[in-house]
């Protein structure tokens, strides 16, 4: 398929959004803020967005935020650890952790009088009766570098000899990885990856042949990017689209395609943590996530919104793109992580 081309660069989104995202907050609000921090948990690569909203957030209301950016395990074994002393007000975690973490009773249920955008999100985007939401729906596919690859019509593609050495994948313990299991149940049994996903058997049969063709499994998206942009590899496939955006954005010889058969949605979710240190502040900021910074998030990230007052960038990749099964996911990933390290060894 045609490669997507974003049609907002960074520095454009940063300038367009100090200029126009400016929230109604009440007086009352960012008199409170004022010499208060709150400290926001999510994935590294949500910088790409957040260093120009938070700027913003803090004119706004007057307090200080801080931006610890990790993996949504991490952030949750965090949560774990400081439970009965939180320090994280909002969280910004994959949908399977999600679960985790209203299991382990460290996320407060989202109060639609304190978030009014609540109402106003597709069915299916708030969850567990309002334990978390989410904001943008990005999809995985493949990130390719333009020198050494201008199409790819399908996954199977990436397991012919040609990408000997020179294919990167996610690890299962980054969610995207989760896409490696549908996309290679899809091929080896011929069924959708909507139904391929509940196959994780028929899964690492088909992975297994994938290894001579991987040059490394990665656990950090930049340093996958790094060989992809210096040529080391041809691909990494389960990729977030946004993630290669950005570098593209940059002038990286990087695009992003989304293969006939489509791929998994990545329905990134924001939570408020219990106990939450300003709990006021908290909800102040998850109401901008889904609401007034919502346009601005998916023109950057090139995903698709949530929000149903907010229409999709221009650029999204065209194709399917399923949602999985994020209670079976998380019921059964703990055991296909460790096959996954048994197996998958290169």
């Amino acid at each position: 398929m045609t490669p997507a081309k974003p049609h907002r660069t960074r520095r454009r989104f940063s300038q367009d959004l100090l200029a126009a995202s400016s929230v109604a907050f009440p007086g009352w609000l960012h008199a409170q803020g004022k010499g208060k921090e709150i400290v926001v948990g999510g994935a590294g690569s949500h910088k790409i967005f957040l260093d120009p909203l938070i700027p913003v957030f803090e004119k706004q209301t007057g307090c200080k935020v801080l931006f610890e950016g990790t993996r949504s395990l991490v952030n949750l074994e965090k949560m774990l650890s400081n439970k009965s002393s939180p320090y994280m007000s909002v969280v910004l975690m994959d949908d399977p952790v999600m679960i985790a973490a209203v299991k382990e009773g460290v996320l407060d249920k989202l109060s639609a009088g304190a978030i009014p955008s609540l109402a106003k999100l597709k069915p299916g985007t708030v969850h567990m009766d309002g334990m978390w939401a989410n904001y943008m729906q990005s999809t995985t596919g493949v990130a390719i570098n333009t020198g050494k690859l201008r199409q790819l019509p399908s996954y199977a593609t990436l397991w012919e000899p040609a990408f000997k050495n020179k294919l990167i994948i996610p690890s299962l313990q980054n969610t995207e990885g989760l896409a490696m299991i549908a996309a290679a149940a899809m091929l080896e049994t011929g069924k959708p990856m909507k139904e391929a996903q509940y196959l994780p058997d028929a899964a690492f049969k088909k992975l297994k042949a994938l290894k001579p063709n991987l040059l490394t499994v990665y656990t950090q998206v930049p340093q996958a990017l790094n060989l992809l942009e210096q040529g080391e590899a041809s691909a990494i496939a389960a990729m977030i689209g946004f993630n290669a955006f950005d570098r593209k954005a940059k002038g990286a010889p990087i695009d992003f395609l989304l293969p006939k058969e489509g791929g998994m949605a990545m329905p990134t979710g924001v939570a408020k943590v219990k106990g939450a240190p300003e709990p006021a502040l908290a909800d102040a900021f998850i109401e901008c996530m889904l609401g007034a910074w919502q346009q601005r998030i998916c023109d950057i990230s090139l995903a698709l919104p949530t929000n149903t007052s907010v229409a999709a960038p221009a650029g999204v990749p065209k194709g399917t793109v399923f949602v999985p099964d994020w209670a079976y996911i998380s019921e059964r990933r703990k055991g296909w992580v460790e096959r996954w390290d048994r197996e998958m060894a290169i």
